[in-house]
């Protein structure tokens, strides 16, 4: 296997970190806690009045808190040597997906056809197509609704190839979600892949109303107009929020493929 680059080994510490990032969380409310150690200050200061009653409650809370405590810390600790099991192999199939709806898009949506290099080996060519590819995304991510309409495909975009393609990218989110250890991930992680999940059932829904077109074609131009302008509008989301996963690590071709990982242009 290559080594990791500087690049690679930075995406696999966002990746961890952001993963990791819940178990710094206690798994019962800091208000439970808050509560416990109130108690036992009033306790401690009204002691003269009742000194046997206050130090038998005193005892009581103080016996109290730590049972929680030690039942927190085993809860994490067992919440974080079951999420080790399962990161690594979870990360990996985030950042798969991710990486292919970045190139599907980017070839459907946008007809991205990339300048292959020749003399080079098929891992730097793999390195070379992704850089065109995050090159063109960023720049998409910038532009407005009305100015991404002039770069869109439209004849591979709203086909229904590509309306099974990005129903297929959304229902691989969903899975995701609904796998048992989904609920180890970090929250943010998750609202992300939820938005994408949307966009992308959004984006499917503007692609039908363009071809209403055909339906009805005494009202074409406006169903091609407001499917041009939602399709838009939902692709930008889409884009923005691939190209934030990425930034943090999640998205990346497939292990040990040995050629470059490009969606085909679809018929």
């Amino acid at each position: 296997m290559t080594p990791n680059t500087p690049a690679q080994t930075a995406e696999e510490q966002a990746r961890k970190k952001q993963g990791l990032r819940l178990f710094d969380r206690s798994e019962i409310p800091l208000t439970v806690y808050a509560v416990i150690i109130v108690t036992m200050a009033l306790l401690w200061i009204f002691q003269a009045i009742h000194p046997d009653l206050t130090l038998g409650l005193f005892t009581e809370l103080l016996g109290a808190a730590f049972t929680l405590f030690i039942i927190d810390t085993l809860l994490v600790r067992s919440k974080t040597k079951r999420w080790k099991v399962v990161r690594e192999h979870m990360d990996y199939l985030i950042a798969r997906n991710i990486n292919r709806l970045r190139d599907g898009l980017s070839v459907r949506a946008l007809g991205f056809e990339p300048d292959i290099p020749a003399g080079m080996s098929r891992a730097q060519q793999l390195a070379a197509i992704r850089a065109q590819r995050a090159t063109l995304l960023d720049a998409v991510e910038t532009d407005s609704a009305e100015q991404l309409i002039p770069r869109l495909a439209e004849a591979s975009l709203f086909s229904d190839n590509t309306y099974a393609y990005l129903n297929e990218k959304a229902e691989d989110l969903w899975d995701i979600l609904n796998m048992k250890y989904s609920e180890y991930m970090d929250p943010e992680l998750v609202s992300s892949l939820m938005r994408l999940h949307t966009h992308l059932k959004d984006t499917c829904a503007h692609l039908r109303q363009y071809q209403k077109a055909e339906q009805f074609p005494a009202d074409a131009i406006y169903y091609q107009q407001i499917g041009r302008l939602g399709a838009s509008v939902s692709l930008l989301e889409i884009v923005s929020i691939t190209n934030a996963l990425k930034r943090d690590g999640y998205s990346e071709p497939a292990n040990l493929t040995g050629h470059a990982d490009t969606d085909p242009q679809p018929a």
